[in-house]
């Protein structure tokens, strides 16, 4: 025993190193991270951005509106002269670009005056955009701009100039959410914390947990930080291995201490429980592991950094949440021994523990079992209202209407919306390269000027070889919405003097959807067949695996749908905070959600099939061992399901509607499949499908695939 005690406090020790290792590194990990990345790789619309900066004609990062601020009261003289008005904003404007032309971060930065382009000039007249080109990568860019924001105002003393565009507006979303997070995480620790306890029976337990959750999370920050050297990696990235991290922390922290609770409670020793809980808890842990890998793991075929940065953030806190798990959770049962289930605050109110799992799933599940058909109908139908709304899902792109309308950057760009004729975000550029292009360019102009939806095209560059031309065509359509995809589409299938390549926000847009929609059938095959042979190699049957996907399915249905009602259609707004709903749902961010919540799905299908296995190995009953099998495990994922609907829910509180929607999403999938899939609809079709469940050919059937047999009155 004192042997086994050693190596627990090595293992502690070791774990403790690595978290104090992770901490001094986590501070340049953070520097190491980008932002953005929410645009998908290699599309047309990205060529035609590198093409046209090629020629000249560079994409803005930053736009300033200067303008002369209207005093309140009787109107000045100058507010009453319009021809001054608009003098002095064009010597604002002219000392803007002398002061940034200075810049050392600048690029390049050009007005209506240096291009003649009207587009850069309100309606009015009275305000003029300063449009910006900063120098370095995506990071550097959005780390320099509050300097030149800066610099462009101290040159303009007494007048505007108001920031928008890109490289500010996620500036801005980052801080943010910096902030957002830090007070939802206050909002919901103590929360979460009753919950833990109530779960675990003690307050030592409910810590356990934390200490998974803290070490895998920690330890994922340097990686991250380490693969951002080689590959495009988002801030955002950290803030889902967090949620990710302690989701499955709680969930294997609770489901291993829960069977070694229940060992206990029939007699065994801490180190014999511990034991027994490793060969059947502990598996379901890793090939839950194992599975949610793969889930994430699909969602890399898909070309659009931020998804691959998120998916591979889940991907190593995973790994990290099982390995601390099966390691320095164990260790330190061992080293605090009865201590583990000290101080229960609720022990007078909590029902003794008997390891005859909950009376109520027990007899919910009886319930169930008993009408399958009818049980298994109503839960469909229930789901299949929730998924609906999902038949009319848009997608686009995040921009500064993620913000409330009222921060700065969202301000900013409504005003330039409202008050200029061809806002720069309605704006697609046109590249033509050809032998032919600059001859045919005024004719080709006159064609898509006659495109619906198009207000206006001009040329702004010809190459001096000839063989060249950058047009820019105005838009009457926002991008992100079906009249803008119609209109990029026309655009690109307009006759060209040459070969054509469409940029622009709204090309973005509609190619990283492409994108998206594109991948999506390889991303769902891999990780069909790659789940199908995990669960099958868990299960030892093939139809429980296929049951499985199917369910999920299901289940992933109903929370998108109620997505798209909350934040697409904007009926949420009213209850989860103000927020702005642009008609369309981020790709990229929908992605994550609908992959985490079905690692959450899968992770909770494991622990209960591995149950109801186990119970059918020992009685051979069907009914029997699904009935024991989900009142064994029914409250541990319902508590589960709660302590990540509220750490993440918790997210609802933010300001920035991207982390409403990644809250939201991944509580709702947590409750939903826990509650009404695990709860009701697994039962129910496992009732129906009878001793079929556990059909699978020979080879599967192989002993070399079978765990260690569980004994008569064994767990």
């Amino acid at each position: 025993m004192d042997a086994v005690r050693r190596r627990a406090w090595r293992v502690v020790v070791s774990a403790l190193l690595a978290a104090v290792c992770a901490g001094v590194l986590a501070p340049v990990a953070f520097s190491a991270l980008s932002t953005g990345g929410a645009v998908a790789t290699d599309t047309e619309a990205t060529r035609a951005r590198q093409r046209a900066e090629r020629l000249g004609v560079p994409s803005p990062d930053l736009f300033l509106a200067v303008s002369v601020p209207v005093a309140s009261g009787p109107p000045t003289a100058l507010q009453r002269t319009g021809d001054e008005r608009e003098a002095r904003v064009r010597a604002g404007t002219t000392a803007v670009m002398e002061k940034l032309a200075g810049q050392r971060d600048v690029k390049t930065v050009w007005s209506a005056q240096t291009t003649g382009d009207t587009w850069l000039r309100s309606k009015d007249g009275r305000t003029q955009l300063v449009a910006v080109r900063l120098k370095g990568t995506d990071k550097e860019r959005k780390q320099v701009v509050p300097d030149v924001v800066a610099a462009a105002r101290s040159a303009v003393p007494g007048m505007r100039a108001e920031p928008s565009g890109e490289v500010w507006a996620n500036r801005e979303i980052d801080e943010t959410i910096e902030r957002d997070l830090s007070r939802a995480e206050l909002l919901a620790a103590p929360v979460l914390f009753v919950v833990l306890v109530f779960a675990y029976g003690s307050v030592v337990s409910a810590l356990l947990p934390v200490v998974v959750a803290a070490l895998a999370i920690g330890c994922s920050i340097p990686v991250l930080g380490l693969l951002a050297q080689v590959a495009d990696v988002s801030r955002v990235a950290v803030n889902a291995a967090s949620a990710i991290g302690f989701g499955l922390a709680v969930d294997y922290s609770l489901f291993l201490l829960a069977r070694v609770r229940e060992e206990t409670a029939r007699g065994a020793d801490l180190h014999t429980a511990l034991a027994a809980a490793r060969r059947s808890s502990g598996r379901s842990v890793a090939f839950s592991a194992v599975a949610v890998t793969v889930c994430l793991a699909s969602a890399l075929l898909v070309p659009v950094p931020m998804l691959r940065a998120l998916s591979l953030a889940g991907m190593i806190v995973t790994v990290l949440a099982a390995s601390v798990a099966l390691t320095v959770l164990p260790a330190c049962l061992l080293l605090l021994g009865p201590r583990a289930q000290a101080w229960d605050p609720l022990a007078r109110w909590r029902r003794a523990h008997t390891g005859d799992g909950s009376r109520f799933w027990h007899r919910t599940t009886s319930t169930v079992t008993a009408r399958p058909l009818l049980a298994g109908g109503l839960a469909v139908l229930l789901l299949a209202l929730l998924a609906l709304p999902f038949t009319h899902a848009q997608l686009g792109i995040v921009d500064e209407r993620t913000l409330p309308p009222s921060a700065p950057a969202a301000a900013a760009a409504e005003r330039v919306r409202a008050e200029f004729t061809a806002p720069p975000e309605r704006l697609l550029t046109v590249v033509v390269t050809g032998p032919r292009s600059t001859d045919g360019a005024p004719a080709y102009g006159d064609r898509l000027a006659r495109v619906p939806g198009i207000t206006g095209v001009r040329v702004v560059r010809v190459a001096p070889s000839g063989e060249a031309v950058v047009l820019l065509a105005a838009t009457s359509a926002a991008p992100g919405t079906p009249e803008a995809d119609i209109v990029v589409r026309k655009v690109r299938q307009t006759p060209a003097p040459g070969s054509v390549a469409v940029g622009g926000r709204a090309a973005e847009v509609v190619d990283t959807a492409d994108a998206v929609l594109g991948a999506l059938p390889r991303c769902l095959f891999l990780l069909a067949v790659g789940l199908l042979a995990l669960l099958s190699a868990f299960t030892r049957t093939l139809v429980a695996p296929l049951k499985a996907l199917t369910v999920a399915a299901a289940s992933l249905g109903a929370s998108l749908g109620a997505l798209v009602v909350l934040f697409q259609d904007g009926h949420g707004s009213a209850v989860l905070g103000h927020f702005t709903a642009t008609g369309t749902l981020d790709a990229s961010t929908l992605l994550f959600v609908l992959f985490i919540a079905l690692a959450l799905s899968v992770d909770y299908e494991v622990f209960l099939l591995g149950r109801i296995r186990e119970e059918y190995d020992r009685c051979g009953d069907n009914r029997t061992s699904i009935i024991e099998g989900v009142a064994r495990t029914g409250r541990l994922m319902t508590s589960a399901a709660a302590a990540v609907a509220i750490s993440t829910a918790a997210m609802a509180t933010s300001h920035v509607a991207l982390l409403k929607f990644i809250g939201i999403g991944i509580a709702l999938g947590a409750l939903v499949d826990a509650v009404l899939v695990r709860g009701v609809l697994v039962p129910a079709v496992m009732a129906a499908l009878g001793p079929a469940n556990w059909w699978a050919p020979a080879r599967i059937r192989s002993p070399l695939l079978i765990t260690t047999p569980v004994k008569k009155g064994g767990s």
